[in-house]
Protein backbone atom coordinates (compact mmCIF):
# COMPACT_ATOMS: atom_id res chain seq x y z
CA UNK A 1 0.00 0.00 0.00
CA UNK A 2 2.93 2.30 -0.71
CA UNK A 3 2.06 6.01 -0.68
CA UNK A 4 5.25 8.01 -1.12
CA UNK A 5 8.42 7.83 0.95
CA UNK A 6 6.73 6.64 4.14
CA UNK A 7 5.59 3.50 2.33
CA UNK A 8 9.18 2.78 1.28
CA UNK A 9 10.43 3.19 4.84
CA UNK A 10 7.71 0.98 6.34
CA UNK A 11 8.70 -1.82 3.97
CA UNK A 12 12.49 -1.49 4.02
CA UNK A 13 13.23 -0.68 7.68
CA UNK A 14 11.32 -3.60 9.29
CA UNK A 15 12.71 -5.93 6.63
CA UNK A 16 16.29 -4.93 7.46
CA UNK A 17 15.61 -5.14 11.21
CA UNK A 18 14.45 -8.72 10.69
CA UNK A 19 17.62 -9.50 8.73
CA UNK A 20 19.59 -8.18 11.71
CA UNK A 21 17.83 -10.62 14.05
CA UNK A 22 14.95 -8.57 15.46
CA UNK A 23 11.24 -9.39 15.39
CA UNK A 24 9.90 -6.31 13.60
CA UNK A 25 6.27 -6.23 12.44
CA UNK A 26 4.02 -3.53 11.02
CA UNK A 27 0.31 -2.89 11.45
CA UNK A 28 -1.87 -0.92 9.04
CA UNK A 29 -5.55 -0.91 8.04
CA UNK A 30 -6.89 -3.63 5.75
CA UNK A 31 -7.42 -1.54 2.64
CA UNK A 32 -9.78 -2.68 -0.10
CA UNK A 33 -7.25 -2.53 -2.94
CA UNK A 34 -4.87 -5.05 -1.36
CA UNK A 35 -4.26 -8.09 -3.56
CA UNK A 36 -5.01 -10.97 -1.19
CA UNK A 37 -4.33 -13.53 -3.90
CA UNK A 38 -0.75 -12.30 -4.08
CA UNK A 39 -0.55 -11.63 -0.32
CA UNK A 40 -2.76 -14.21 1.44
CA UNK A 41 -3.98 -13.19 4.91
CA UNK A 42 -5.33 -15.24 7.78
CA UNK A 43 -7.30 -14.19 10.83
CA UNK A 44 -5.35 -13.99 14.07
CA UNK A 45 -7.88 -12.14 16.30
CA UNK A 46 -11.66 -12.20 15.82
CA UNK A 47 -14.15 -9.55 16.92
CA UNK A 48 -11.64 -7.18 18.43
CA UNK A 49 -13.77 -4.78 20.47
CA UNK A 50 -12.57 -1.25 21.05
CA UNK A 51 -13.65 -1.01 24.69
CA UNK A 52 -12.76 2.61 25.27
CA UNK A 53 -14.37 5.88 26.22
CA UNK A 54 -14.28 7.34 22.74
CA UNK A 55 -16.24 4.48 21.13
CA UNK A 56 -18.53 3.09 23.84
CA UNK A 57 -21.24 5.60 23.04
CA UNK A 58 -21.09 4.53 19.39
CA UNK A 59 -21.18 0.80 20.06
CA UNK A 60 -18.39 0.30 17.53
CA UNK A 61 -16.15 -2.76 17.13
CA UNK A 62 -13.52 -3.82 14.60
CA UNK A 63 -14.27 -7.21 13.14
CA UNK A 64 -10.87 -8.89 12.84
CA UNK A 65 -7.12 -8.54 12.80
CA UNK A 66 -5.45 -10.42 9.95
CA UNK A 67 -1.82 -11.44 9.69
CA UNK A 68 0.61 -11.96 6.82
CA UNK A 69 3.53 -14.37 6.87
CA UNK A 70 6.70 -14.05 4.85
CA UNK A 71 9.18 -16.94 4.80
CA UNK A 72 7.36 -18.55 7.71
CA UNK A 73 7.44 -15.45 9.92
CA UNK A 74 4.62 -13.04 10.74
CA UNK A 75 5.67 -9.66 9.37
CA UNK A 76 2.44 -7.66 9.20
CA UNK A 77 -1.00 -7.22 10.74
CA UNK A 78 -4.07 -5.64 9.16
CA UNK A 79 -6.98 -4.05 11.02
CA UNK A 80 -10.35 -4.71 9.40
CA UNK A 81 -13.23 -2.26 9.33
CA UNK A 82 -15.63 -2.28 6.43
CA UNK A 83 -16.92 1.27 6.90
CA UNK A 84 -13.66 3.11 7.44
CA UNK A 85 -11.11 1.09 5.44
CA UNK A 86 -12.43 -1.50 3.02
CA UNK A 87 -15.14 0.67 1.44
CA UNK A 88 -12.63 3.44 0.72
CA UNK A 89 -10.94 3.76 -2.65
CA UNK A 90 -7.90 5.62 -1.31
CA UNK A 91 -5.55 5.42 1.66
CA UNK A 92 -5.74 9.10 2.63
CA UNK A 93 -7.79 12.16 1.91
CA UNK A 94 -11.19 11.79 3.62
CA UNK A 95 -12.90 14.31 5.90
CA UNK A 96 -13.25 11.65 8.60
CA UNK A 97 -9.58 10.60 8.50
CA UNK A 98 -9.13 11.51 12.21
CA UNK A 99 -11.76 8.87 13.06
CA UNK A 100 -10.04 6.33 10.81
CA UNK A 101 -6.66 6.88 12.49
CA UNK A 102 -8.19 6.97 15.98
CA UNK A 103 -9.54 3.49 15.24
CA UNK A 104 -6.14 2.34 14.03
CA UNK A 105 -4.36 3.66 17.14
CA UNK A 106 -6.90 2.06 19.49
CA UNK A 107 -6.99 -1.12 17.42
CA UNK A 108 -3.21 -1.52 17.55
CA UNK A 109 -3.16 -1.28 21.35
CA UNK A 110 -6.18 -3.50 21.93
CA UNK A 111 -4.69 -6.07 19.59
CA UNK A 112 -1.34 -6.05 21.41
CA UNK A 113 -3.22 -6.35 24.71
CA UNK A 114 -5.03 -9.46 23.45
CA UNK A 115 -2.19 -10.99 21.46
CA UNK A 116 0.42 -13.38 22.80
CA UNK A 117 3.05 -11.39 20.89
CA UNK A 118 4.18 -8.31 22.86
CA UNK A 119 6.65 -5.86 21.38
CA UNK A 120 9.29 -4.05 23.46
CA UNK A 121 8.84 -0.87 21.41
CA UNK A 122 6.09 0.61 19.27
CA UNK A 123 7.15 3.06 16.56
CA UNK A 124 4.26 5.40 15.69
CA UNK A 125 4.80 7.07 12.32
CA UNK A 126 3.58 10.59 11.58
CA UNK A 127 0.37 12.27 12.72
CA UNK A 128 -1.90 9.37 11.77
CA UNK A 129 -0.56 7.31 14.69
CA UNK A 130 0.28 10.15 17.07
CA UNK A 131 -2.43 9.05 19.53
CA UNK A 132 -0.64 5.78 20.33
CA UNK A 133 1.90 7.37 22.74
CA UNK A 134 -0.95 9.46 24.21
CA UNK A 135 -3.15 6.40 24.84
CA UNK A 136 -0.31 4.32 26.29
CA UNK A 137 0.67 7.13 28.65
CA UNK A 138 -2.89 7.82 29.85
CA UNK A 139 -5.37 5.01 29.15
CA UNK A 140 -2.99 2.06 29.53
CA UNK A 141 -0.63 3.52 32.13
CA UNK A 142 -1.53 0.80 34.65
CA UNK A 143 -2.04 -2.09 32.24
CA UNK A 144 0.38 -4.83 33.35
CA UNK A 145 1.54 -5.60 29.79
CA UNK A 146 1.10 -2.41 27.76
CA UNK A 147 2.55 -0.11 30.42
CA UNK A 148 5.93 -1.79 29.84
CA UNK A 149 6.04 -0.92 26.13
CA UNK A 150 8.28 2.00 25.10
CA UNK A 151 7.20 4.35 22.31
CA UNK A 152 9.01 6.21 19.58
CA UNK A 153 7.14 8.87 17.62
CA UNK A 154 8.71 9.13 14.17
CA UNK A 155 8.18 12.42 12.31
CA UNK A 156 8.46 12.06 8.56
CA UNK A 157 6.99 15.48 7.77
CA UNK A 158 6.12 17.96 10.52
CA UNK A 159 3.97 20.13 8.28
CA UNK A 160 1.11 17.57 8.29
CA UNK A 161 -0.49 17.55 11.76
CA UNK A 162 -4.10 16.58 11.08
CA UNK A 163 -6.96 17.21 8.65
CA UNK A 164 -6.74 20.96 9.10
CA UNK A 165 -4.29 23.79 8.52
CA UNK A 166 -2.54 24.17 11.86
CA UNK A 167 -1.52 27.72 10.93
CA UNK A 168 -5.16 28.85 11.07
CA UNK A 169 -6.75 27.34 14.17
CA UNK A 170 -9.02 29.44 16.36
CA UNK A 171 -8.43 29.71 20.09
CA UNK A 172 -11.57 27.62 20.66
CA UNK A 173 -10.28 24.82 18.42
CA UNK A 174 -6.67 24.87 19.64
CA UNK A 175 -5.49 21.51 21.01
CA UNK A 176 -2.80 21.84 23.65
CA UNK A 177 -2.40 18.06 23.62
CA UNK A 178 -3.15 17.38 27.29
CA UNK A 179 -6.93 17.06 27.38
CA UNK A 180 -8.80 13.76 27.07
CA UNK A 181 -9.18 12.34 23.56
CA UNK A 182 -12.70 13.26 22.34
CA UNK A 183 -15.34 10.67 21.51
CA UNK A 184 -15.51 9.35 17.99
CA UNK A 185 -18.70 11.35 17.30
CA UNK A 186 -17.34 14.56 18.87
CA UNK A 187 -16.55 17.30 16.34
CA UNK A 188 -13.51 18.29 18.42
CA UNK A 189 -11.81 15.13 17.20
CA UNK A 190 -11.52 16.70 13.74
CA UNK A 191 -9.33 19.49 15.17
CA UNK A 192 -7.24 17.27 17.42
CA UNK A 193 -3.52 17.75 16.79
CA UNK A 194 -2.31 14.15 16.58
CA UNK A 195 1.23 15.33 15.82
CA UNK A 196 1.46 17.45 18.97
CA UNK A 197 0.22 14.56 21.11
CA UNK A 198 2.72 12.13 19.62
CA UNK A 199 5.58 14.53 20.38
CA UNK A 200 4.33 15.25 23.89
CA UNK A 201 3.84 11.68 25.09
CA UNK A 202 6.39 9.48 23.29
CA UNK A 203 9.48 8.28 25.16
CA UNK A 204 11.59 9.36 22.20
CA UNK A 205 10.83 11.61 19.22
CA UNK A 206 12.64 10.69 16.03
CA UNK A 207 12.96 12.41 12.67
CA UNK A 208 14.28 11.07 9.39
CA UNK A 209 17.55 13.02 9.32
CA UNK A 210 19.87 14.60 11.93
CA UNK A 211 19.72 18.05 10.35
CA UNK A 212 15.91 18.05 10.24
CA UNK A 213 15.90 17.14 13.95
CA UNK A 214 17.82 20.35 14.62
CA UNK A 215 15.83 22.48 12.17
CA UNK A 216 12.41 21.69 13.65
CA UNK A 217 13.39 23.21 17.01
CA UNK A 218 13.48 26.63 15.27
CA UNK A 219 10.51 28.87 14.38
CA UNK A 220 11.48 28.73 10.68
CA UNK A 221 10.97 24.96 10.43
CA UNK A 222 9.04 24.10 13.59
CA UNK A 223 5.52 24.50 12.15
CA UNK A 224 4.31 26.09 15.45
CA UNK A 225 5.57 23.08 17.43
CA UNK A 226 9.12 24.35 17.94
CA UNK A 227 8.45 25.34 21.58
CA UNK A 228 7.35 21.80 22.42
CA UNK A 229 10.21 20.27 20.44
CA UNK A 230 12.73 22.44 22.29
CA UNK A 231 11.23 21.18 25.56
CA UNK A 232 11.81 17.64 24.33
CA UNK A 233 15.26 18.34 22.91
CA UNK A 234 16.95 15.74 25.14
CA UNK A 235 14.64 13.06 23.72
CA UNK A 236 14.79 14.25 20.09
CA UNK A 237 16.95 12.35 17.59
CA UNK A 238 17.42 12.10 13.85
CA UNK A 239 18.38 9.09 11.71
CA UNK A 240 18.79 9.46 7.97
CA UNK A 241 16.56 7.19 5.91
CA UNK A 242 18.17 4.53 3.77
CA UNK A 243 17.15 3.31 0.33
CA UNK A 244 16.42 -0.10 -1.13
CA UNK A 245 19.80 -0.84 -2.72
CA UNK A 246 18.40 -3.94 -4.44
CA UNK A 247 15.75 -1.98 -6.33
CA UNK A 248 18.04 0.98 -7.03
CA UNK A 249 21.22 -0.62 -8.33
CA UNK A 250 22.32 0.01 -11.93
CA UNK A 251 24.30 -3.23 -11.98
CA UNK A 252 21.17 -5.39 -11.62
CA UNK A 253 18.27 -3.01 -12.40
CA UNK A 254 15.81 -4.94 -14.55
CA UNK A 255 14.20 -1.74 -15.89
CA UNK A 256 17.15 0.04 -17.52
CA UNK A 257 18.49 -1.32 -20.81
CA UNK A 258 22.23 -1.10 -20.15
CA UNK A 259 23.63 -2.26 -16.81
CA UNK A 260 26.73 -0.62 -15.35
CA UNK A 261 28.61 0.00 -12.11
CA UNK A 262 31.47 2.08 -10.75
CA UNK A 263 33.98 -0.07 -12.66
CA UNK A 264 31.94 -0.04 -15.89
CA UNK A 265 30.77 3.56 -15.85
CA UNK A 266 31.57 3.90 -19.55
CA UNK A 267 28.42 1.84 -20.28
CA UNK A 268 26.25 4.55 -18.69
CA UNK A 269 26.34 6.79 -21.79
CA UNK A 270 24.13 4.29 -23.66
CA UNK A 271 21.33 4.94 -21.17
CA UNK A 272 21.55 8.63 -21.99
CA UNK A 273 20.63 7.81 -25.58
CA UNK A 274 17.71 5.70 -24.37
CA UNK A 275 16.47 8.53 -22.14
CA UNK A 276 16.51 11.00 -25.02
CA UNK A 277 14.45 8.64 -27.16
CA UNK A 278 11.89 8.09 -24.40
CA UNK A 279 11.47 11.83 -23.91
CA UNK A 280 11.65 12.70 -27.63
CA UNK A 281 14.74 14.86 -27.28
CA UNK A 282 17.27 15.17 -30.13
CA UNK A 283 20.66 13.53 -29.69
CA UNK A 284 22.95 16.42 -28.81
CA UNK A 285 26.04 14.35 -28.19
CA UNK A 286 28.00 15.72 -25.24
CA UNK A 287 25.31 18.06 -23.89
CA UNK A 288 24.46 17.32 -20.25
CA UNK A 289 20.94 16.37 -19.21
CA UNK A 290 19.49 17.96 -16.08
CA UNK A 291 16.41 16.29 -14.58
CA UNK A 292 13.61 16.56 -12.03
CA UNK A 293 11.90 13.52 -10.46
CA UNK A 294 9.55 14.84 -7.82
CA UNK A 295 6.19 16.03 -6.63
CA UNK A 296 5.87 19.50 -8.11
CA UNK A 297 5.02 21.48 -4.99
CA UNK A 298 6.07 24.68 -3.28
CA UNK A 299 7.91 22.69 -0.59
CA UNK A 300 10.18 21.16 -3.23
CA UNK A 301 11.40 24.62 -4.24
CA UNK A 302 10.73 24.44 -7.96
CA UNK A 303 9.28 27.94 -7.93
CA UNK A 304 12.92 29.09 -7.93
CA UNK A 305 13.33 27.62 -11.42
CA UNK A 306 10.54 29.83 -12.76
CA UNK A 307 12.88 32.82 -12.46
CA UNK A 308 16.14 31.03 -13.26
CA UNK A 309 15.08 28.49 -15.89
CA UNK A 310 14.74 30.55 -19.04
CA UNK A 311 17.99 32.44 -18.41
CA UNK A 312 19.81 29.13 -18.08
CA UNK A 313 18.20 27.61 -21.17
CA UNK A 314 18.96 30.72 -23.22
CA UNK A 315 22.61 30.92 -22.19
CA UNK A 316 23.83 27.36 -21.62
CA UNK A 317 23.91 24.18 -23.64
CA UNK A 318 21.99 21.48 -21.76
CA UNK A 319 18.74 19.48 -21.95
CA UNK A 320 16.09 19.26 -19.28
CA UNK A 321 13.78 16.35 -18.37
CA UNK A 322 10.89 16.73 -15.90
CA UNK A 323 8.87 13.89 -14.33
CA UNK A 324 6.24 14.67 -11.72
CA UNK A 325 2.80 15.86 -10.83
CA UNK A 326 1.51 18.37 -8.29
CA UNK A 327 0.58 22.05 -8.21
CA UNK A 328 -1.30 23.24 -11.28
CA UNK A 329 0.82 26.40 -11.56
CA UNK A 330 4.12 24.51 -11.60
CA UNK A 331 2.80 21.89 -14.00
CA UNK A 332 1.62 24.64 -16.34
CA UNK A 333 5.02 26.34 -16.16
CA UNK A 334 6.98 23.20 -17.05
CA UNK A 335 4.52 22.29 -19.79
CA UNK A 336 4.96 25.76 -21.28
CA UNK A 337 8.73 25.46 -21.01
CA UNK A 338 8.58 22.21 -23.00
CA UNK A 339 6.50 23.89 -25.70
CA UNK A 340 8.89 26.85 -26.00
CA UNK A 341 12.09 24.78 -25.95
CA UNK A 342 11.14 21.50 -27.69
CA UNK A 343 14.77 20.59 -28.46
CA UNK A 344 15.89 21.23 -24.90
CA UNK A 345 12.98 20.45 -22.56
CA UNK A 346 10.67 17.45 -22.26
CA UNK A 347 8.10 16.86 -19.52
CA UNK A 348 5.99 13.93 -18.30
CA UNK A 349 3.42 15.31 -15.88
CA UNK A 350 1.97 12.12 -14.41
CA UNK A 351 3.07 9.37 -12.04
CA UNK A 352 5.19 6.57 -13.47
CA UNK A 353 7.08 3.86 -11.54
CA UNK A 354 9.59 2.94 -14.24
CA UNK A 355 10.63 6.30 -15.68
CA UNK A 356 12.65 7.37 -12.60
CA UNK A 357 15.02 4.45 -13.24
CA UNK A 358 15.58 5.59 -16.84
CA UNK A 359 16.11 9.17 -15.68
CA UNK A 360 18.55 8.26 -12.91
CA UNK A 361 20.53 6.08 -15.33
CA UNK A 362 20.51 8.56 -18.22
CA UNK A 363 20.61 12.09 -16.83
CA UNK A 364 23.80 13.73 -15.64
CA UNK A 365 22.36 15.74 -12.76
CA UNK A 366 19.14 15.92 -10.77
CA UNK A 367 17.63 19.08 -9.31
CA UNK A 368 16.26 19.11 -5.71
CA UNK A 369 16.08 22.74 -4.47
CA UNK A 370 13.75 22.04 -1.53
CA UNK A 371 12.49 24.73 0.82
CA UNK A 372 12.69 22.00 3.47
CA UNK A 373 13.30 18.27 3.17
CA UNK A 374 12.95 15.97 6.20
CA UNK A 375 14.98 13.22 4.55
CA UNK A 376 14.52 12.86 0.83
CA UNK A 377 15.10 9.62 -1.05
CA UNK A 378 15.46 10.90 -4.61
CA UNK A 379 18.96 12.34 -4.15
CA UNK A 380 20.20 9.03 -2.69
CA UNK A 381 18.57 6.92 -5.40
CA UNK A 382 19.97 9.19 -8.13
CA UNK A 383 23.48 9.11 -6.65
CA UNK A 384 23.56 5.30 -6.78
CA UNK A 385 23.12 5.68 -10.57
CA UNK A 386 25.73 8.42 -10.96
CA UNK A 387 23.22 11.26 -11.47
CA UNK A 388 24.74 14.16 -9.52
CA UNK A 389 22.36 15.99 -7.16
CA UNK A 390 21.99 19.78 -7.08
CA UNK A 391 20.41 20.47 -3.71
CA UNK A 392 19.66 23.14 -1.17
CA UNK A 393 21.40 22.67 2.18
CA UNK A 394 18.45 21.60 4.32
CA UNK A 395 17.29 18.50 6.21
CA UNK A 396 18.26 15.15 4.74
CA UNK A 397 19.73 16.83 1.67
CA UNK A 398 22.37 18.44 3.89
CA UNK A 399 23.10 15.08 5.54
CA UNK A 400 23.46 13.10 2.32
CA UNK A 401 25.09 15.49 -0.18
CA UNK A 402 28.46 17.22 0.28
CA UNK A 403 29.43 20.15 -1.90
CA UNK A 404 31.92 19.61 -4.71
CA UNK A 405 35.26 21.36 -4.15
CA UNK A 406 37.31 21.66 -7.36
CA UNK A 407 40.52 22.45 -5.43
CA UNK A 408 40.52 19.33 -3.28
CA UNK A 409 38.42 17.21 -5.65
CA UNK A 410 36.05 16.20 -2.86
CA UNK A 411 32.26 16.17 -2.53
CA UNK A 412 29.49 14.26 -4.26
CA UNK A 413 27.09 16.98 -5.45
CA UNK A 414 26.38 20.69 -5.71
CA UNK A 415 24.95 22.43 -2.65
CA UNK A 416 23.56 25.95 -2.22
CA UNK A 417 22.27 27.54 0.99
CA UNK A 418 20.04 30.56 0.39
CA UNK A 419 16.54 29.88 -0.85
CA UNK A 420 16.58 32.19 -3.86
CA UNK A 421 16.82 31.89 -7.63
CA UNK A 422 20.34 33.38 -7.79
CA UNK A 423 21.74 30.68 -5.49
CA UNK A 424 20.00 28.01 -7.57
CA UNK A 425 21.31 29.59 -10.79
CA UNK A 426 24.86 29.57 -9.46
CA UNK A 427 24.71 25.92 -8.41
CA UNK A 428 23.45 24.81 -11.84
CA UNK A 429 26.16 26.84 -13.57
CA UNK A 430 28.81 25.22 -11.36
CA UNK A 431 27.46 21.82 -12.40
CA UNK A 432 27.49 22.72 -16.09
CA UNK A 433 31.06 24.04 -15.90
CA UNK A 434 32.33 20.98 -14.01
CA UNK A 435 30.72 18.71 -16.59
CA UNK A 436 33.09 20.15 -19.19
CA UNK A 437 35.98 18.30 -17.54
CA UNK A 438 35.34 14.56 -18.07
CA UNK A 439 37.97 13.29 -15.63
CA UNK A 440 36.68 15.47 -12.80
CA UNK A 441 33.08 14.57 -13.62
CA UNK A 442 33.74 10.83 -13.69
CA UNK A 443 35.50 11.02 -10.33
CA UNK A 444 32.53 12.97 -8.95
CA UNK A 445 30.13 10.29 -10.20
CA UNK A 446 32.16 7.49 -8.61
CA UNK A 447 32.20 9.28 -5.24
CA UNK A 448 28.41 9.66 -5.41
CA UNK A 449 27.88 6.02 -6.36
CA UNK A 450 30.13 4.76 -3.55
CA UNK A 451 28.24 6.45 -0.68
CA UNK A 452 26.60 3.87 1.61
CA UNK A 453 22.87 4.63 1.76
CA UNK A 454 21.84 1.08 2.62
CA UNK A 455 19.16 0.38 5.20
CA UNK A 456 21.63 -1.81 7.08
CA UNK A 457 23.43 1.25 8.40
CA UNK A 458 20.21 3.11 9.29
CA UNK A 459 18.59 0.03 10.86
CA UNK A 460 21.57 -0.44 13.18
CA UNK A 461 21.12 3.16 14.34
CA UNK A 462 17.41 2.48 14.94
CA UNK A 463 18.28 -0.51 17.13
CA UNK A 464 20.38 1.81 19.28
CA UNK A 465 17.42 4.20 19.47
CA UNK A 466 15.05 1.39 20.48
CA UNK A 467 17.35 0.42 23.35
CA UNK A 468 17.50 4.04 24.45
CA UNK A 469 13.68 4.28 24.37
CA UNK A 470 13.39 1.20 26.59
CA UNK A 471 15.75 2.77 29.13
CA UNK A 472 13.92 6.13 29.02
CA UNK A 473 10.57 4.39 29.47
CA UNK A 474 11.74 2.33 32.43
CA UNK A 475 13.22 5.41 34.10
CA UNK A 476 9.94 7.32 33.62
CA UNK A 477 7.91 4.40 35.02
CA UNK A 478 10.23 4.05 38.02
CA UNK A 479 9.99 7.77 38.70
CA UNK A 480 6.20 7.73 38.51
CA UNK A 481 6.01 4.65 40.77
CA UNK A 482 8.26 6.33 43.32
CA UNK A 483 6.06 9.44 43.32
CA UNK A 484 2.92 7.36 43.90
CA UNK A 485 4.56 5.58 46.82
CA UNK A 486 5.59 8.87 48.40
CA UNK A 487 2.02 10.14 48.09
Amino acid sequence: MKVGGLGSVMDSLPRMLREQGHDARIMIPRYATMDTDKFPLKTTVKDLKLASAEVDSYGLCVSNVLEYEENGRVTAYFLENMEYYEKRANVYGYADDPIRWLLLCRGVLEFVKKSEWKPDVIVASDWQTGLIPNMLHVDYAHDPALSKIATIFSIHNLSYQGMFDHHFVSEMDYDEGQSAIPAINDERLLKLNFMRRGIRYADIVNTVSPTYAQEITTPEYGELLDDLLRERRSSLFGILNGIDCDSYNPEVDGIIEFKYGVKTLYERAKNKTVLRKKFNLPDKGGSPILSIVSRLTDQKGFGLFIDAGEHLLNNYDFQFVVLGTGDAGLMSFFRSLGERYPDKVSVHLSFDEKLPHYIFAGSDAILIPSKYEPSGLTQMEAMKYGAIPIVRKTGGLADSVTDYDPKTQTGNGFVFEKFDNYALYGAIVRMLETYRYPNFWTALQKRAMNVDFSWGKSAAEYVGLFKKAIVFHKEANDKESSLRQNL
